[in-house]
């Protein structure tokens, strides 16, 4: 064995063994219990950042962990390959999506094998390959026939400059996320899939899943199920023409009595009729379709509205209020129209104040009267006041009373009502999969044949910033006698809704899915960023109560256990430019000089000299150029140092600060350990470990081995708590460390205590740092690799202890420490614990009144 640590040439030679060997190739095997390991794969961006590398290695520590573990292990890697950064990026080096993409991967995946991850990469896939989407396209002619899809005309968000439809999620204060462009809502035909129909199980089976209680409940949330009232207002016209019918739908139907007007949306049919014979009403319209979309915008807006000259009828007084359009009432939530109750109802009371309407109290506040409402809505429930018949009712009996009263008068019912949608799958964009559907001379909508699948895109292309090409593509869309294939493509959250399940058998081309993906699925542990939390894993998992619903899965869920990382942050830099913004400076290319207590007070661009702005910390970015290259870590320290940082830094929920120190310090235990089996070794082969002819100091070793066995095997088998098992370990060098400066490691049984905490601190860390690990497993002796070692036992006999320490608390202050027999009763330890020197001070003089031991633990002697 090499007395240096040589990292570079290490992990060389271990990533050559397991390629060798195919020692991650996964194989089903009925006699075994299989465990299946999934990280969100990446969208091959061009390099792998901080934030990815920490994702991979949470996933690669538990796969290594549960193949010694026994089980069957299976960890794919795959590439989310299609969306529209491969189209800005053709548009600006001009070259083709398809061939920046394969680069991109064919660099990306250099990257990932650089750090051993122990992936099967024979079930390697791209979402962009035609062998993976030719079976989405397949399944959604299925789902055609099923009646799970329709097409319809759909108010989006259109980005002018994308020329494509954005989410919600994707207009940030009404510009898109990538073009920055102005955010336009239009009508265009798109297809749906039918996610409603599956809401109630969608928010069921959450209860089937371990996955993290913040992630359940925001799934819940967007599913959104809520009791209300459907109602219908009768709207008359100002100039006497026909009542025409509106429904609405509320929660909160206690307080129908406090309706002072009634708001509708700008693409609501009765704005869109006042629109035509109104010019100012359909300026105003259009200013409404350029607004915000979002919730979270619709509650900070500025509320904007213009009265319809309509009227609505009270369902129930019959009294007559206005009709509005409003700009924070959208067509996609409820039914488009809301009756306003300003007195209870913060957006209402808003809208109301700004336009002078009347704000009515029909819920009585704590105090039994009614709320003040000078300053804001009074929302909360509480008795009916003003509400005539129902006065007096609390919320659940109004609720119930009110309902009641309008379906007996054929005016409205209860009903269960989801915030979700359906799902818009269509993109006016290039660089998806195909949909696959044609369009006849008649105005046929005919989805294709299995003959006719793949619709494969084509690859040599040329994309600008006037839509996709596709549309300008006569070879591609023209299927002669007037018949034309779809120039849309497919939202790229449906190729990441089921690829979980063809890495079980992505070799298979002439189905979908097989018997294989049964044996594998569910995902036992998903591993990913909480921004995932809503849109993917929601579609995810409609998309698998699919696939089961058509027979090719038996499983309810994808995932039976999710685990959400934190953000990699890290310090950022800056200088104000004369423009107004900010010039940033990476952290490598700044000296920051820090206080004893090692917090930054001052920072200096090294290139100059001159000092720049310390702009706090933040997650590491492009935009804030505070990003680490991993190449570069690796390459100077090793990637089992990477790994071993980032798994020591923080647990894996909670965000970790980027600290070069930290990377430094390491590199100094991988250096550590290396020397200590080299020690080892130069010391001679033990003999055979026999524990009953064992002095204390190999007691107190053999000891601790056996207590950091038991504490990592539960911090990274339950808890994946990696960092609290890496300090054990590194605590357990510590004492090997102070046990071999003894010199009693020199005798044949400390030899051999000294092999077993040697080769539990390789066990214990093989799945952390792999490659160390397999080269000094091989140097103690092992003909097997480490990969195929069996995770240390812990040997209960070992831990057995013939003295403890006990705390001694005097009035619950620590006063002093104490060594008992392990086997002593409560008297020998009371009288021990008034014996000690410190205890005696503080209870001299003073009467004691109970004396309380926890067992193992501590002993609290109360005086007065």
């Amino acid at each position: 064995m090499d007395a240096q640590y040589t990292p570079l040439a290490i992990e060389r030679d271990a990533q050559q063994f397991w390629e060798t060997h195919e020692c991650f190739k996964a194989v089903e095997d009925a006699n075994r219990e299989k465990f299946y390991c999934l990280s969100m794969f990446p969208y091959p961006s061009g390099k792998l950042h901080m934030g990815h590398v920490r994702n991979y290695t949470i996933g690669d520590v538990v796969s290594r962990f549960q193949r010694m573990q026994g089980k069957n292990v299976m960890q794919p890697m795959g590439w989310d390959a299609f969306g529209m950064p491969a189209e800005n990026a053709a548009i600006q080096n001009r070259v083709p999506p398809a061939r920046w993409t394969y680069d991109n991967i064919d660099y990306m995946r250099r990257q990932l094998k650089a750090l051993g991850f122990a992936y099967d990469w024979n079930r390697e896939f791209a979402t962009c390959d035609s062998d993976y989407y030719r079976w989405e396209q397949w399944f959604f002619t299925k789902l055609v026939e099923k009646g799970l899809v329709y097409k319809k005309m759909a108010a989006v968000n259109w980005d002018p400059v994308d020329q494509t439809v954005l989410a919600n999620e994707q207009v940030i204060e009404g510009r898109g996320w990538r073009s920055g462009a102005l955010v336009e809502r239009k009508e265009i035909p798109l297809w749906f899939l039918k996610i409603t129909d599956y809401a109630e199980e969608l928010l069921a089976d959450l209860d089937e899943v371990e996955w993290p209680e913040q992630v359940k409940t925001m799934q819940r949330n967007w599913i959104g199920k809520s009791r209300g009232v459907e109602m219908t207002f009768e709207v008359k016209a100002p100039d006497g023409g026909s009542d025409t019918p509106v429904s609405v739908y509320t929660t909160r139907p206690d307080t129908l009595m406090g309706v002072t007007y009634m708001a509708v949306a700008a693409s609501h049919p009765l704005a869109k009729e006042v629109a035509e014979r109104d010019a100012d009403m359909a300026a105003f319209c259009d200013e409404c379709a350029r607004g915000g979309t979002s919730e979270a915008e619709l509650a900070t807006m500025e509320k904007k509205g213009m009265p319809t000259g309509h009227v609505a009828v009270h369902p129930l007084t019959g009294d007559e209020v206005p009709v509005y359009v409003a700009n924070f009432v959208l067509m996609e939530y409820g039914t488009g129209a809301v009756m306003a109750v300003p007195g209870h109802d913060q957006r209402d009371w808003e809208f109301a104040t700004k336009y002078d309407l009347p704000i009515k109290a029909v819920i009585a506040d704590e105090s039994g009267q009614a709320p003040d409402l000078s300053e804001g809505a009074f929302v909360e429930t509480g008795k009916l006041i003003h509400s005539g018949e129902f006065d007096g009712l609390e919320f659940e009996a109004a609720f119930e009373a009110i309902a009641a009263k309008l379906e007996s008068l054929g005016r409205g019912t209860v009903k269960t009502h989801f915030r979700l949608r359906d799902w818009g799958v269509a993109r006016q964009r290039y660089w998806g999969a195909p949909i696959p559907v044609k369009y006849g001379p008649e105005g046929q909508t005919v989805p294709l044949t299995d003959d006719e699948l793949p619709v494969e895109l084509p690859m040599e292309v040329t994309v600008d910033a006037t839509g996709s090409p596709l549309k300008k593509m006569p070879a591609f869309y023209d299927l002669g006698d007037g018949w034309t294939r779809e120039t849309d493509t497919f939202d790229t959250f449906m190729e990441s809704s089921w690829y979980y399940a063809r890495f079980a058998c992505a070799d298979n081309r002439e189905a979908m899915l097989d018997e294989r993906a049964d044996y594998w699925l569910p995902v036992d542990l998903y591993i990913g960023g909480i921004e995932h939390a809503i849109l993917h894993l929601l579609y995810a998992r409609f998309f698998h109560k699919l696939m089961r619903d058509f027979g090719l899965v038996k499983s309810d869920e994808p995932f039976q256990r999710l685990l959400t990382q934190g953000m990699v942050i890290a310090e950022t830099f800056y200088r104000d430019t004369e423009n107004g913004g900010k010039e940033w400076f990476n952290p490598a290319d700044v000296e920051v000089k820090r206080d004893d207590k090692g917090r930054p007070v001052s920072a200096t661009l090294v290139s100059d000299g001159r000092p720049v702005e310390m702009g706090g910390i933040e997650k590491m970015s492009k935009s804030k150029n505070n990003g680490v290259d991993p190449q570069s870590m690796i390459d100077r320290f090793g990637a089992d140092t990477v790994r071993l940082f980032m798994m020591f830094a923080a647990p894996p929920e909670q965000s970790l600060e980027w600290s070069d120190s930290g990377v430094e310090g390491a590199h100094r235990f991988l250096k550590r350990l290396w020397r200590l089996v080299f020690e080892h070794l130069e010391a001679g082969e033990p003999e055979r470990l026999d524990p009953e002819s064992l002095d204390d100091a190999q007691r107190e070793l053999r000891r601790k081995t056996h207590e950091t066995i038991r504490k990592a095997s539960d911090d990274i088998g339950r808890r994946t708590t990696f960092n609290t098992a890496i300090a054990a370990v590194m605590e357990l060098t510590n004492a090997l460390g102070r046990f071999q400066n003894d010199g009693k490691d020199a005798s044949p049984q400390g030899l051999a205590v000294t092999r077993e905490a040697v080769e539990a601190c390789v066990l214990l860390l093989a799945p952390i740092t792999p490659h160390a690990c397999h080269a000094l497993w091989q140097a103690l002796g092992h003909d097997d690799p480490v990969i195929d070692a069996t995770w240390p036992e812990v040997d209960e006999s070992a831990l057995t202890r013939d003295t403890i320490e006990l705390v001694v608390q005097v009035n619950g202050k620590l006063r002093a420490r104490i060594e008992v027999e392990a086997e002593a009763d409560k008297a020998t330890i009371e009288s021990q614990a008034l014996a000690a020197e410190n205890v005696q001070r503080h209870t001299e003089g003073k009467s004691v009144r109970k004396i309380i031991v926890v067992p193992g633990k501590l002993v609290n002697i109360v005086v007065g």
